[in-house]
């Protein structure tokens, strides 16, 4: 019998590790797509339905305290750390989670965006900045749940 329950623990297990995988929510590490270096970590989550992202660690020496210089308004000099970057995000029926607010404080820059998982790579998260019929796309890799 125990032997049994140690099994059906196990298939739970494995088949629950996938689900987990396919989730968008957790952190990431961004990764700058003209130079390849790790910029900061981002944790995305849910609330009320909706995608959000705040940047919770700056990778790149130096810059663990900058401050928006370039924004405006209520952003102005306020530090990136702790910056609320991903804001009311929704999923549409293809998965991907669209909104109009990706905001990059070193351009100082709002985008619309479009945010999704690499279907061939779990782990990887695409995230596209739009400028009008201009667009950018990073890869960001998880680094938690």
């Amino acid at each position: 019998m125990e032997k049994s329950k140690l099994i059906l623990y196990g298939l739970i297990v494995l088949l629950a590790w996938p689900s987990y995988a396919q989730n968008v929510f957790g952190t990431w590490k961004t990764i700058d797509d003209r130079t390849g270096n790790p910029k900061a970590i981002i944790n995305i989550y849910k609330e009320d339905g909706l995608m959000h992202g705040q940047v919770v660690e700056i990778l790149e020496e130096g810059r663990e305290d900058a401050v928006c210089t370039k924004c405006e308004g209520d952003r102005q000099g306020e530090p990136i750390l702790g910056m609320k970057i991903i804001e009311g995000l929704e999923k549409n029926d293809k998965g991907e989670w669209k909104g109009s607010t990706l905001f990059d404080p070193e351009q100082a820059m709002t985008f619309r965006c479009k945010i999704w998982l690499n279907p061939e790579n779990p782990d990887e998260l695409k995230v596209r900045g739009y400028l009008a019929f201009i667009y950018r796309t990073q890869t960001w890799i998880r680094v938690g749940g």
